[in-house]
This record gives structure tokens, sequence and C-alpha cells, in this order.
């Protein structure tokens, strides 16, 4: 099995044509990136707004309440409803969009809310003190606050939309999906096992990418790093201190067990 998916990976057929897994490669990130786009004009906003005014809680409930709906009956219901209504070869593409949106929906509202609504009161009461507008309380001291847990959020959705739209291939959805059931209809191991594999690549590439955005993204002092340096910089400078203090005391030693030993007629 091993040598017939590197025969897989090696064959220059399947990295050529609109068949080859450049072009599905390529098919797959620009759904994702559409799908994020339009799940975070939705999420956004209406995170903000929750989390800022702690209203319309119930709009993240609902929106949670998705999750526990099956990804592929979902896919299939929507593509049978909004499907005949639309006269192009756009009559899949567009449920298929619709559904992943509908799933990256809940982990970008929760990221964006729950960022919001754990920053620390006293932080509003401080920027509001200043004499900061709600926007600029909203945009100057929540948002940079819960930047971490808004991009904990977008990690997930981006994870969530990758993984989906790889069943999405099953209504005529382009992208790595495709490896998966073509090779199904042929019988063809090594397909199937190599598109799982580009998924699963893909999925861990963009999560790390997403993870280094994070690390820089977010203020030191947010994230903790400010706090982790400045500790290791008063354990050195501790360390350096301890060893100036004790340079003395090892020269005096080093001398004297270097110094000769006189005897009794040495003496004056």
């Amino acid at each position: 099995m091993i040598r017939d998916l590197i025969d897989w990976f090696t064959n220059p057929a399947n990295w050529s044509g609109d068949l080859g897994i450049p072009n599905r490669l390529s098919e797959h990130l620009r759904y994702t990136a559409v799908v994020v786009i339009i799940g975070l004009v939705i999420s956004l906003p209406i995170g903000l707004y929750v989390g800022h005014t702690g209203r319309a809680r119930w709009l993240v409930t609902w929106a949670n309440a998705i999750r526990a709906v099956p990804s592929l009956g979902l896919l299939f219901a929507v593509s049978m409803l909004v499907g005949p209504l639309i006269q192009s070869d756009l009559a899949f593409v567009i449920p298929s969009i619709v559904v992943l949106v509908l799933l990256a929906i809940p982990p970008l509202l929760s990221g964006v809310y729950a960022g919001i609504e754990s920053v620390d009161p006293a932080v509003r009461d401080a920027a509001r003190g200043m004499g900061m507008t709600e926007w600029q309380v909203l945009w100057r001291s929540e948002v940079p606050n819960a930047l971490p847990l808004v991009l904990s959020g977008l990690r997930s959705a981006v994870l969530q939309v990758i993984a989906t739209a790889t069943i999405a291939a099953s209504v005529s959805l382009g992208g790595l999906g495709r490896f998966l059931l073509d090779g199904l209809a042929a019988r063809d191991a090594a397909q199937m096992v190599g598109g799982a594999v580009l998924v699963a690549a893909l999925a861990l590439v963009a999560d790390g990418v997403l993870a280094l955005v994070q690390r820089y993204a977010v203020s030191p002092g947010i994230s903790g790093r400010a706090a982790r340096v400045a500790t290791l910089d008063g354990s050195a400078r501790r360390g350096a201190d301890a060893a100036a203090v004790a340079r003395p005391e090892l020269d005096l030693a080093e001398a004297t067990a270097s110094a000769p030993h006189r005897t009794e007629r040495d003496r004056p």
C-alpha cells in the first residue's frame, strides 16, 4: 500500500491538468477562503454586538446548535432545496458554499463573542474614564484583548471548512474531496489515501500558519510572552549576580590552594 501511495504521488499525470493535485488544491483553498470570509462578514459584527452589549445571546446559542446537525445530511438537504432554483453551473456550488458558511459561523461567532465578553470590566471602565466613546472602547480596548479567542475561533472555523469541503465533493463540488470519491468509485485505494493525506497536510499547514499569525498578532502583554521574557531575564540576572558574588570567594579558594605550604623553618 505504501508503495502504491508513493507511486501515486510521484506519477506526473497526477500533477497536471484540471484533475491534478495543484488544481484540486487550489480549488479547495478558494472554497475555504470564500467561506471563511463570508462567515467573518456575518459573524464578526454579530459577535462584537452581543459581546459588547450583552444582548441577543440567543443568537450565539442558536448558532452553536447548528453544530449538532450532520454535515452531510445538511449538505444534501440544501442541495435538493436550493439546487433546482439555480439554472447554471453554480447549482451545486452555491448550496455547498451555503452549507459550509453555516458550519463556519458557530466557531467564528463563539470566538468573537467569548473574546469580547471575557474582557475584564475594569479595562472597559478605565477606557471610559479616559473619555473614549463606546466605539473606541470596543476597537481600542476590547478587540485587542479579545484577539486570542477571536483567532482561536478563526483557526477552528478554517479546520472545520477544510474537513467539510471534502465531503462537499459528493454533490459535484471540486477540491481535494474528488480524490476520495473518484478513488472510491474506481476502487483505487492509493488515490483515496493520497487525497486523505493531502487534506490532512493542508489542515496542518493552515493551522500552523494561523498559529504563527496568532503568535505575532496578539500583543505580548496579552499573550504572556512579555511576562515569560521578563522572568527569563530576571532569572539570568539573578544568576549573573550570584556568580559575581561567588567569584571572589572562588578566586580566594584557588589562590589558597595554589600557594606553597611553608614549614616551620620557612617562617621568619
